[in-house]
């Protein structure tokens, strides 16, 4: 990191961020105790966790901090909304991007809320782990994350000692992933954040159900979705099997930690569903599916779905497509620079009172960026990192949109130009 960015802007802006939630916090050395953690979570430390933190925050024990996530009355949800409201004002724009993936915590032991041994993408394999499913916002200004649930499993639900062990209410249900992320896309919606579109991995966009709010909440989308995928009928990598060498188009999503993310993508668009796709005799919404095909190997193929106005251009589609990987940035830089991963609590209501004040860190540091790159100066913000600590926080993807592709694959079999259909994909 540069070592000639402006503390005087870190300073104002941060104190501003904290007196804007401050009356979340009814007492006083709450508001202290929760201004310390948020420091720390920012300031140059070496592992996040209790001890650390009070050390730097110049506390004899971490008692007040533990207390602060544990005992303490205040509501995360509040702060959440505070953030998506500061996020809003920072990096919102028309064109926003809302990102959906889930990211593991590993873990030792069976008492930590929601833990069990599951798999972790994180990992790369199945660990004794707690799984997070976030939102995170994207547009030309920046990312950051913006919403989370902490997925708890039937082996926990099941279980209502277990679960007033660690907190977990007795009215938290079970639910899929996937409905988790429901419930992530409906807040956002009745947030301020402007979202134009939703992306996600195969594991959310291979559900009917997901696609189906999304169309109806008047969102665009660019899913991907597993090579068994039904797309009227036959398999979506059957689909594009039929494709021509003509049909797929380099295209650079912008440079990645290798180079730039350079892929061959094809598109083909779908035939249109009567009752979801057309008000009255209007069309109000295009389907296509995509493929991107790996350059350097073409047998690693990732397909989606997608849904969008009738304006929008392959190259609107593929853009958005290109979005996804920012929400991993996201984990990252949470992890390195915030803290996100590093919390000791156990308990249900601990977890999302950690896993906030740690999103709302890095929606500051993704702030700062959008307002150094405002200004002109194209500078990091600066803060002194202990030297076994990772990087910067990433900069703010490309949004310059890619050239449209050249040609785009005629209609296949699957999906002859004719009427509407009158049902939707499987």
């Amino acid at each position: 990191m540069q070592d000639d960015v402006r503390p005087d802007v870190w300073s104002a802006e941060l104190e501003e961020l904290l007196v804007r939630i401050g009356h979340r916090f009814g007492r006083g050395d709450l508001r202290r105790r929760m201004r310390a953690y948020v420091h720390g979570l920012l300031g140059p430390v070496g592992r996040k966790n209790g001890w650390q933190l009070a050390e730097y925050a110049g506390h004899r024990t971490p008692s007040g901090l533990q207390h602060l996530l544990g005992r303490a009355c205040w509501d995360p949800d509040e702060i959440r909304d505070d953030l998506q409201e500061y996020v809003a004002e920072k990096l919102g724009h028309p064109d926003g991007v809302l990102i959906i993936d889930d990211t593991g915590f590993v873990k030792k032991g069976t008492t930590s809320a929601g833990v069990q041994r599951q798999y972790s993408g994180t990992a790369g394999r199945t660990e004794n782990c707690q799984i997070g499913v976030f939102a995170a916002y994207a547009s030309p200004a920046g990312r950051t994350l913006v919403d989370r649930e902490l997925y708890v499993s039937k082996s926990w639900t099941s279980d209502p000692d277990r679960c007033a062990a660690a907190k977990i209410p007795g009215e938290r249900e079970f639910a899929t992933k996937g409905e988790l992320a429901k419930h992530l896309v409906l807040r956002a919606l009745a947030s301020p954040l402007p979202i134009a579109w939703v992306t996600a991995d195969a594991a959310y966009g291979q559900e009917g159900r997901f696609r189906r709010l999304l169309e109806q909440s008047g969102l665009g989308y660019v899913l991907a979705v597993p090579k068994s995928q039904q797309v009227f009928g036959p398999r979506i990598d059957h689909l594009f099997a039929q494709a021509p060498d003509e049909a797929w188009e380099p295209i650079s999503r912008g440079d990645g930690a290798k180079g730039p993310r350079l892929y061959h993508w094809a598109a083909v668009e779908l035939r249109a569903v009567t009752e979801f796709d057309y008000q009255g005799t209007v069309l109000v919404g295009r389907r296509w599916a995509l493929a991107r095909r790996s350059v350097g190997k073409p047998d690693e193929i990732v397909y989606f779905l997608a849904y969008a106005p009738p304006e929008t251009t392959v190259a609107d589609l593929v853009r958005v497509a290109g979005t996804r990987w920012q929400i991993e940035e996201c984990f990252q830089a949470a992890k390195n620079e915030c803290g996100l991963d590093q919390y000791e609590v156990r308990r249900y209501p601990g977890w999302y009172r950690h896993i906030t004040l740690a999103m709302l860190a890095h929606a500051f540091l993704a702030a700062q960026i959008a307002g150094e790159t405002e200004r002109g100066t194209q500078k990091r913000f600066h803060r002194p990192r202990p030297p076994h600590r990772g990087g910067d926080p990433a900069p703010p993807g490309s949004w310059t949109s890619p050239a449209d592709l050249a040609s785009t694959w005629p209609r296949c079999a699957a999906s002859p130009p004719g009427p509407p259909v009158a049902s939707g994909m499987s």
